[in-house]
């Protein structure tokens, strides 16, 4: 068995971890992990074939012949120990994401704006767990200068674990809202659970940032003795000196906001974004780069570049259409937040297609009912939800389509000829809603803004 301190040396040697071995790189350290469909070890020797230049087994029988594994009682431990041991030896901000809608926008946001001004390294795409959050400290380098880490969580003690790897010396979430009730089992769940990170800072003296616009984050963020706080504000709605205020200016019909610097000096940003709820997420990148002293004009530049991708709030043109794709996550909150926007859009015809919210446990029924309710009520021109959960609560009448899965929704899809439309794509990961724009659909919208 290597010890903790051999490892970290052949890791400083080989920094570039890799979990798949169908993605090994020449000079990679293969780690190889269990799931509930694989084991890592079975795939050890063929890494090393591949170009690996160490293989982290925890099975005797993996690679056995090899000079090149590294046996240790357990790879996901093993893991997360040399994260935590990575982490002390960087003396620099570690700034920990949490919340139930909009982490990774946040996240990209505000590495954006740090980046403006600091060599900044941060969590790529979305791995925000047990897995991704070891993953991404150990892609630190030494010369970083500050660090921005998303924390998800879906169970009571995730982020208390989370934050025991990272060891964030600052840290905000970005709302409360009805998210894997199917562990978490409420709202309060939800609350006790995301109020783990600022239980963490208040521990270790940490610093919180606080939107005052959010409800709940405030009486969660209690116990921490430093906080920054920022909101959004009115002309009519003067705030505190002691808190940040951004006005939301009228959309066009992208998110736009304004922060004034000095009595003489304001500045206006002009987004890529739509949704009042990416203006609480825009405003939380204006409030942690002020925080750390990032220039206004910096962080204007910063926040106007930024352009979503990957199934996240994408905006894609097509012929006269435009698509809104957010089809990466969906919980109750987060579709009314995707539904406010398709209500907003100024389109001679509006169309919604919903896919299934998962991991909402005993609330699936509850939830899907209340949104097919919400849904029939507006005024779109069409209607349609995909997924078995909302086939299962599909009421008696309907002027919805529903259908069980995406095949049967994309056959549907194909044989539309949209005009003039605002076409709104909002579902959970697992059910793959965005397979709709596959093929030929797909390769004209691929790359379009």
């Amino acid at each position: 068995m290597v010890t903790l301190e051999q490892l970290y040396d052949i890791y400083r040697q080989y920094p570039d971890i890799c979990t798949d071995s169908r993605r090994v790189r020449p000079g990679c350290l293969f780690w190889a992990l269990r799931g509930e469909r694989f084991d890592g070890n079975c795939f050890a020797a063929q890494a090393l074939q591949s170009g690996a230049a160490y293989c982290v087994v925890d099975r005797a029988d993996a690679a056995p012949n090899s000079d090149k594994r590294l046996q240790v009682p357990d790879t996901l431990e093993a893991l997360q120990l040399l994260a935590a041991h990575h982490r002390r030896q960087l003396d620099i901000p570690v700034i920990a994401i949490g919340g139930s809608n909009g982490k990774t926008t946040t996240k990209e946001l505000i590495a954006a704006v740090l980046n403006q001004q600091y060599t900044c390294c941060a969590t790529q795409g979305n791995l925000n767990n047990h897995i991704g959050v070891p993953l991404t400290l150990l892609s630190i380098p030494q010369a970083a200068q500050i660090a921005v880490v998303e924390m998800g969580t879906n169970q009571p003690g995730d982020l208390e674990q989370l934050c025991a790897i990272a060891q964030p010396t600052h840290g905000l979430l970005t709302n409360i809202g009805k998210e894997h009730l199917e562990k978490l089992g409420s709202l309060q769940g939800v609350k006790k659970a995301e109020a783990e990170l600022f239980d963490y800072l208040a521990r270790r003296d940490g610093c919180a940032f606080i939107n005052l616009s959010e409800r709940h984050l405030r009486s969660l963020a209690r116990s921490v003795k430093k906080k920054v706080f920022y909101a959004e504000v009115s002309p009519s709605k003067p705030l505190p000196k002691n808190v940040l205020g951004v006005e939301r200016l009228p959309a066009n019909p992208f998110v736009r906001a304004q922060f004034t610097c000095s009595p003489e000096w304001q500045i206006q940003v002009q987004t890529h974004l739509l949704g009042h709820h990416n203006f609480h997420n825009v405003m939380t990148a204006i409030a942690v780069g002020l925080y750390f002293k990032v220039s206004p004009t910096s962080i204007k530049t910063a926040i106007e570049s930024y352009r979503p991708a990957n199934n996240r709030s994408q905006l894609l043109s097509w012929e006269s259409n435009t698509i809104f794709l957010d089809a990466y996550n969906a919980n109750p909150t987060s579709m009314r937040a995707a539904l406010s926007v398709l209500q907003e859009a100024e389109a001679k015809h509006k169309v919604a297609i919903l896919g299934d919210m998962l991991e909402l446990g005993e609330a699936a029924e509850v939830e899907h009912r209340a949104l097919i309710r919400l849904v029939e009520r507006s005024d779109f021109q069409k209607v349609v939800f995909v997924g078995p959960l909302f086939s299962k609560y599909r009421p008696k009448r309907s002027r919805a389509l529903f259908f069980d899965n995406v095949a049967l929704a994309r056959t549907w899809w194909e044989q539309q000829r949209f005009e003039h439309a605002f076409i709104l794509i909002k579902a959970s990961r697992g059910i793959g809603l965005e397979q709709l724009l596959e093929g030929q659909l797909g390769e004209t919208l691929q790359g379009a803004h």
